[in-house]
């Protein structure tokens, strides 16, 4: 009896620890940011902001970016901060800024914040892109700002222009990210200046696209489908074909809500290329 007691004693005790190491180990906190790399840190006195990408840097042309608030004293990350952010370009005889989403919190996420910046230019030796952050954490008001590195592309994914109807534009690649030879799904973002700190999304526009690949005869693909705006001041998205691997120069056209082309050219045997593009290679 001695020996059945001792034994239930021990299953008890191994039971009960069990359970705990259970409940310590799905305590633990969970990393918001596994998947993403760090870009920098902007500080102020109070906080440290961190900013992450998928690839860990800004690139010119459409950013998607991530973010999360540190305060320096407890090292834990805030869960309920208000945040504005307003990247600007300091040239050498202007400054200007760019098109960019709201900050929001990320979905399911506690201390992740997101947004989206589109840098029309890249910095040089002596021009810089600057990003302040004003926000509010238990109705306290903070700023932060500092220098950000963002280097020129490799391929134009972005282009300012100014269209037939005398307005300015900035219109950006932003999907497919990793093309395949497939019929992609391609997401493209189109945005008027007001002036020059406020840009915003223009609706119901049209863009037509003509990919064309320069090195084997200028040859086309089949089954492109125009890119409309699936939702007001939302991104605009259609169809690329794309029947094999290489540089690829997606020409474009810019219609308005009147069917009136303000940017771009249709490709014939005179006429090679737009004066509107974005090109890709995988």
């Amino acid at each position: 009896m001695k020996i059945l007691k001792y034994t239930a004693i021990l299953f008890l005790v191994i039971t009960l620890f069990s359970c705990s190491s259970d409940d310590d180990s799905s305590s633990s906190p969970v990393d918001e940011t596994s998947g993403l790399h760090k870009i920098q840190e902007i500080a102020n006195d109070t906080h440290i902001i961190e900013l992450y990408s998928s690839t860990g840097s800004l690139v010119q042309g459409y950013n998607h970016i991530s973010l999360r608030i540190k305060d320096k004293k407890t090292s834990t990350y805030i869960t309920d901060a208000k945040l504005d952010w307003a990247p600007l370009m300091h040239m050498s005889m202007m400054q200007h800024s760019c098109p960019k989403s709201v900050v929001s919190k990320a979905s399911d996420k506690k201390t992740l914040y997101e947004g989206d910046i589109i840098f029309q230019m890249a910095q040089n030796a002596t021009e810089y892109w600057e990003l302040s952050f004003n926000y509010t954490v238990n109705n306290v008001a903070y700023t932060a700002a500092d220098k950000i590195n963002v280097p020129a592309s490799a391929k134009r994914t972005v282009s300012s222009f100014k269209g037939s109807d005398g307005s300015n534009y900035v219109i950006a690649y932003i999907a497919p990210s990793s093309p395949k030879v497939a019929i992609n799904d391609m997401t493209v973002g189109i945005y008027k200046m007001k002036d020059m700190i406020t840009f915003e999304a223009v609706n119901n526009f049209k863009i037509k696209i003509d990919p064309r690949m320069p090195s084997m005869g200028n040859h086309g693909s089949p089954n492109n489908t125009d890119l409309l705006q699936s939702e007001t001041n939302g991104f605009y998205k259609g169809k690329l074909s794309l029947t094999m691997t290489g540089y690829w120069k997606i020409n474009l056209q810019v219609l308005n809500e009147k069917d009136e082309i303000l940017k771009g050219e249709a490709i014939t045997a005179d006429k090679t290329e737009s004066s509107l593009y974005f090109e890709i290679e995988f």
